[in-house]
């Protein structure tokens, strides 16, 4: 939620309350931007996961694909960042994490890749999708995600500390 300039705190809390009635998980945006706060997320992994795959011999689509959704995707589907780098911690959680990490975490952040969605690019990428994809049926797979999703919607429902 994100209120207008006129918007009053009651009325954003209003609505927050609504959604969080019917099962929703709405979050405060302070500041308007562009773009959604969970679009600007994904878009920063996008931007590296395009770079890598532009970058001949770095991986390949379905590598990127398979180290996001065999590694931080999991845990990212169960708790935000934050947590999950407090979880990283140990018992001095995220401020022992930063103290220890903090330093080669911003050297990864200097060598991040620059990219342009050029003609060329998105053909490999395409392609690259294509052959990962194979003869999968993309019904069932979407079908498989879905249901997939709900069971974990429904955990994480049942827990009773995950966000």
């Amino acid at each position: 939620m994100v209120g207008g300039r006129l918007t009053s705190e009651a009325a954003v809390e209003k609505a927050l309350v609504f959604y969080r009635s019917i099962g929703k998980k709405p979050i405060h945006i302070r500041r308007e931007v562009k773009g959604h706060l969970a679009n600007r997320l994904q878009a920063a992994l996008w931007r590296e996961a395009f770079y890598l795959v532009q970058q001949q011999g770095i991986a390949s689509v379905e590598d990127v694909d398979t180290a996001i959704a065999h590694g931080p995707g999991l845990r990212w589907a169960l708790l935000g960042p934050f947590l999950n780098l407090h979880l990283s911690g140990g018992a001095g959680g995220i401020a022992h994490m930063l103290e220890h990490l903090g330093p080669p975490i911003e050297i990864w952040w200097r060598d991040l890749g620059h990219v342009t969605l050029t003609e060329e690019l998105n053909r490999a990428i395409a392609r690259g999708v294509t052959e990962e994809l194979g003869d999968t049926d993309l019904a069932h797979l979407t079908s498989q995600r879905d249901d997939v999703l709900l069971a974990l919607l429904q955990l994480k429902a049942d827990a009773d500390r995950l966000l």
